[in-house]
């Protein structure tokens, strides 16, 4: 091994390396592409840090200036990203190694600016890598090895395409190390693709999956679920426990019901900021949280210290999921604790994914009361303060408690204040408990009852019930059988309330919407036995099928079946077109037009001969003269369509009737030959021809020019 290396190792205070370690450190495997297989918390980290060192570093062990990154490292998620930049750190820190993090969540051009100072070894997530590469602002010239930790994730997180472009703009000598918890048939596929003759690194057995991690499955009742977490926490008491969910809304409910009983709770969601993630991780790592509840996207990477339990409030959909949550805890070397909550519907599901992630679990009940409150006793009693010695203050007031108060009293109070700093244990129900089945008693004397509605009418005893209940003043302990039949439906109440519903009846017996009961003497024939086919139901408007089925033979065509062309008839001929003017006729010609009774009375100008007769339109040339009217509309805003023999619409434009018509006044006809009467002349009488018209009276008189001054007001 490389003596900085080395060095850095023992100052860190290893004295032996874990199995993935020495693994992928052996001589023969110095320059050749690894697909390393091994457990979440096996020192995967250092591992690779070690294999790519001699890939790195010369004979000396030390890195020349910082240029052009020589190692690449992709992680899933930031919290990975940055806790791999950490260890790296100081394992390279002797080498005099710069390592730099391109995450997505931070300021790229503080990136962009650290790239340029230069960089040895580069670590960040697959999408901001990319974005770089694309930017021309990470040279991936000099690379001699990208390494992809937990590739498994990263594929699921469905980062392939972003994958398979840093592999492709890398180049084709550099080693590739992929490390990845399982091995699926897409992570196989990828290494075939962009890995040269690599060897497989398997430092686990299937059996031997997670061994320093103890998993139990508890069975619970279905509404037991959060208030069975609640018992594990305490029960076990850690200093660093895990709660996985599978969606937000679950994380932010568990959340707020933890925190109300006391519970020191951190949350980790797709829906936090970067900020926000390293606040709550901070707040796990100094102590000021023991609880992180998380969803499985937002949890994958993360290394807590001291995190002794991993709680699954809800079964993972896959095994990979499964490992992933449980890799949480015990990790190098230290022992965890996997509990899944698995209400009885999820027994068989539980079950099979035990079984194909290849762990034994511990079927279990969850912890009661009063087994909280005992392991509450055993802590105390064991609590390493009972062997530290006594200052000189504490015994002056462990004193003046004695001369107080009884060793006793002293000794419950103390038990007292200890519970109360702690939360409340939850009283749980047997899983397995059912409710005794209550047998119905018998139903008694009864009275039958015929309704007016049935299948006809679409009666069912779901609207039936209610109706009876409603408007016959019953219970429905009162109602027995209901039978609805073709045309009636017959009802079976008890004798006890026969009196009440009879009493509720109207006129004729009916009950309301039109349904009415009679009474009947003894039980109704149904018209067939128990278990007998049900009558048809009501007839429902069904979707018609008048054309042939596509299995019957489509019918020949030939051109003698088609019909005769249908000749259209031939259009009248067209008027010529005239357009002289047709000779004047004398007004006595003219019939008179038909007076209407809703115009005012008019003084009719008579007919001149010296001026050419009324000529009619169908008569007036196309080319002559406009068009009387206004110009037509939009097309389809005319009357529309209106059946022969149909009622004339009004002809105002409220469509209201007219009323009574108005009676026609005798026109006085001796003015149409006065031709003084004509017209009134525009000026007074006895004005000078061409004189202007006289003025209306005199005004007040307007303001001056400018418009400055305000009118005057009349003095009141």
């Amino acid at each position: 091994m490389i003596h900085t290396l080395s060095e850095a190792l023992a100052e860190r205070g290893y004295e032996t390396l874990t199995p993935v370690q020495e693994a992928v450190t052996q001589p023969e495997l110095q320059d050749a592409d690894l697909l390393v297989s091994a457990q979440t918390g096996s020192g995967k980290t250092v591992g690779f840090g070690l294999a790519i060192g001699t890939t790195l570093l010369g004979e000396n062990g030390k890195l020349g200036p910082a240029a052009a990154p020589l190692a690449l490292i992709v992680a899933p998620t930031r919290e990975l990203a940055f806790q791999v930049t950490r260890e790296l750190e100081w394992l390279y820190a002797k080498a005099g190694a710069r390592v730099a993090s391109c995450v997505g969540g931070m300021d790229m051009r503080d990136e962009r600016r650290t790239l340029e100072r230069g960089a040895h070894i580069v670590v960040g997530t697959p999408g901001r890598l990319r974005d770089h590469i694309q930017r021309r602002s990470l040279d991936m010239t000099g690379l001699r090895a990208v390494v992809l930790d937990e590739a498994d994730e990263m594929l699921d997180l469905g980062f392939r395409e972003d994958l398979e472009f840093m592999l492709g703009e890398a180049p084709q000598d550099r080693r590739t190390l992929l490390f990845s918890a399982t091995v699926p048939p897409m992570i196989a596929t990828l290494a075939r693709q962009y890995q040269r003759d690599a060897v497989r690194v398997t430092t686990v057995s299937e059996k031997g999956q997670h061994a320093d991690i103890a998993y139990q499955a508890l069975r619970v009742a279905p509404q037991d679920g959060e208030s069975a977490i609640i018992n594990v926490l305490r029960f076990h008491d850690a200093q660093n426990a895990i709660v996985f969910a599978n969606t937000r809304a679950a994380v932010n409910r568990l959340a707020a019901r933890f925190g109300n009983r006391g519970f020191a709770v951190v949350t980790l969601s797709g829906e936090l900021s970067q900020a926000e993630r390293t606040h709550a991780l901070q707040a796990m790592r100094d102590g000021r949280a023991r609880v992180c509840v998380a969803t499985d996207v937002a949890a994958r990477g993360i290394d807590l210290p001291n995190l002794e339990l991993v709680v699954h409030a809800e079964l993972p959909s896959n095994v990979e999921g499964l490992l992933h949550r449980s890799g949480r805890t015990g990790r190098a070397g230290r022992k965890g604790i996997s509990a899944l909550i698995v209400p009885p519907k999820m027994v068989k599901r539980a079950e099979r994914l035990l079984r194909s992630a290849g762990v034994t679990a511990e079927w279990i009940g969850a912890p009661g009361a009063e087994e909280i409150l005992r392991r509450d006793e055993e802590r105390l009693l064991n609590d390493p303060t009972w062997s530290q010695d006594i200052t000189d203050g504490e015994g002056e007031f462990a004193a003046k408690l004695l001369d107080l108060h009884s060793p006793q009293a002293i000794a419950a109070a103390y038990l007292r204040l200890y519970r109360s700093k702690h939360s409340a244990p939850e009283e749980l129900s047997s899983p397995d408990a059912r409710g005794p089945a209550t047998e119905r008693a018998p139903f008694g004397p009864s009275q039958w009852f015929a309704l007016s509605v049935g299948r006809d009418d679409r009666a069912e005893p779901r609207w039936l019930l209610p109706l009876l209940c409603r408007a016959g003043g019953l219970t429905k302990e009162a109602i027995g059988a209901i039978r609805v039949q073709q045309t009636e439906t017959f009802v079976e109440l008890t004798q006890a309330s026969v009196p009440n519903f009879e009493a509720a009846l109207g006129e004729g017996g009916t009950l309301e919407d039109g349904v009415s009961a009679r009474k009947i003497d003894g039980a109704p024939e149904f018209g067939g036995s128990r278990g007998a086919p049900r009558p048809d139901g009501p007839k429902r408007d069904k979707p018609r099928h008048d054309g042939p089925k596509r299995s019957a033979a489509k019918p020949s065509y030939s051109k003698s079946d088609a019909p005769a062309p249908v000749r259209p008839a031939d259009k009248p001929a067209d008027k010529p077109v005239d357009n002289s003017v047709g000779k004047p006729v004398s007004a006595e010609g003219i019939a008179p037009k038909e007076v209407r009774s809703d115009f005012k009375e008019q003084t009719q100008r008579p007919a001149e001969s010296k001026k050419p007769a009324y000529v009619d339109k169908s008569e007036k040339p196309f080319n002559k003269g406009k068009p009387t009217g206004k110009p037509g509309g939009k097309p389809g805003k005319g009357k529309p369509f209106k059946a022969k023999g149909g009622p004339d619409r009004a002809k105002s434009g409220t469509d209201k009737p007219r009323g009574p018509a108005k009676p026609a006044r005798d026109r006085d006809t001796s003015a149409a030959s006065d031709t003084s009467r004509r017209f009134k002349p525009p000026r007074g009488a006895g004005a000078k021809p061409g004189a202007r018209p006289a003025s209306k009276g005199a005004r007040k008189p307007g303001p001056k020019p400018g418009g400055h001054t305000p009118p005057r007001r009349p003095k009141s």
